[in-house]
């Protein structure tokens, strides 16, 4: 990609994935090292947390809290090995507040953001309905999860939680997965 932002094209993974799927996978000669996850790792930032904990298979478990209606409170557990990702995380879009929309723009955000690709959630509905999944919102955190986990090359084994995080938390407790990693050395 040769650019400042990736195309948002419909707000989820989908296509990407479609397109991965569609163009399969080549063994290459580079290993990416595993970095085993062996004790609690943990990044909050007030009532917010992300965390990896040691596991016996990868387990992915959101919760987030919105005082919008339409969001409200959402959880949801994913584990890889039982529930594909094509179907499961990667059709999930992303979301905006209708009142962070205005000031997102003015910072120079959500250049591409329209409907067509960004849920968009007013006071007591979303303004461009229906969603794909009745939660929605809390599979979209997993997928920006499994994307900022992605940096590390290859996704250790571990149970991660999070609750109201978002890619701030997520790219910290990247950073400590990487930090813990390099002390074990």
């Amino acid at each position: 990609i040769d650019g400042p932002e990736i195309p948002l094209l419909d707000g989820s993974a989908k296509i990407w994935a479609e397109a991965i799927a569609n163009a399969g996978l080549a063994v290459t000669s580079q290993t990416t090292p595993i970095i085993p996850i062996t004790q609690e790792i943990i990044v909050r930032q007030g009532d917010a947390f992300v965390m990896a904990i040691p596991a016996d298979e990868t387990r992915f478990s959101y919760a987030i809290d919105f005082e919008m209606a339409a969001i409200g409170q959402q959880w949801y557990s994913w584990t890889p090995q039982q529930e594909d990702f094509t179907t499961a995380i990667a059709p999930a879009r992303t979301f905006v507040l209708e009142k962070q929309v205005h000031h997102l723009q003015e910072a120079g955000l959500i250049k591409g953001g329209t409907l067509d690709n960004a849920l968009v959630c007013g006071d007591d509905r979303w303004l461009n309905p229906p969603l794909r999944f009745s939660n929605e919102p809390v599979r979209h955190k997993i997928l920006d999860l499994v994307g900022d986990l992605s940096l590390l090359g290859v996704i250790p084994q571990a149970h991660y939680l999070a609750y109201k995080a978002g890619h701030h938390l997520h790219t910290q407790l990247v950073q400590r997965i990487q930090a813990a990693a390099l002390a074990a050395l």
